[in-house]
């Protein structure tokens, strides 16, 4: 029995990587280049989601401000997803909708890059999050699964051709690996 879930799940990523592969990279490239942009000019990086996609959310953040495969500067990064006092008290004071977006408007500045995660593009906290973000002239990127964004529209929507939220969560991860691989390339020849 756990050899057919392994081969199942395994082979259903697969496909899904293998459309990834045929759709999804000049836009995940814009996106990329967007975040090399925004960290070249002296900008931060805000990032955040619900659930699984929030851990992703603090996975790319610690990446940034630690490491990824080599040691280099600390890069600004911020994860709206972690700080409970800040959480609990936005959730309880302005309702959970506003999570995102009122950190945002607190902490985006123009020229930063706002990265929010959700895998069926419609959660409310993460739209009004971007939302911000536009508002504040920083440019807004959005992971999410085949439906796409909505209610809202990104800068660079980065759209899994998927309804299965593990693959989408996990094409999600590779993204953020290969934005690191690409920052990280990008300060090694001296570009950032």
């Amino acid at each position: 029995m756990p050899s057919q879930h392994f081969s199942t799940h395994f082979t259903g990523h697969q496909k899904v990587i293998d459309e990834c592969l045929a759709s999804l990279q000049p836009t995940a490239d814009a996106a990329c280049e967007a975040i090399i942009s925004c960290l070249g000019r002296g900008g931060k990086i805000l990032a955040f989601g619900n659930g699984g996609s929030a851990t992703q959310a603090s996975h790319l953040v610690e990446e940034l401000i630690g490491r990824f495969k080599e040691t280099r500067r600390p890069l600004p990064a911020i994860s709206l997803v972690g700080d409970s006092g800040v959480v609990t008290c936005i959730a309880n004071d302005f309702g959970y909708g506003a999570l995102f977006a009122r950190q945002v408007e607190g902490l985006a500045t123009m020229g930063d890059a706002v990265i929010g995660i959700t895998t069926s593009g419609k959660s409310e906290n993460v739209l009004r999050g971007l939302k911000a973000g536009k508002d504040k002239g920083a440019t807004t990127i959005a992971l999410c699964g085949k439906q796409g964004l909505q209610g809202f529209d990104a800068d660079h929507v980065i759209a899994v051709p998927s309804d299965n939220g593990a693959y989408i969560q996990e094409v999600h991860l590779m993204l953020l690996h290969v934005w690191c691989i690409a920052v990280d390339a990008t300060i090694k020849s001296g570009g950032l």
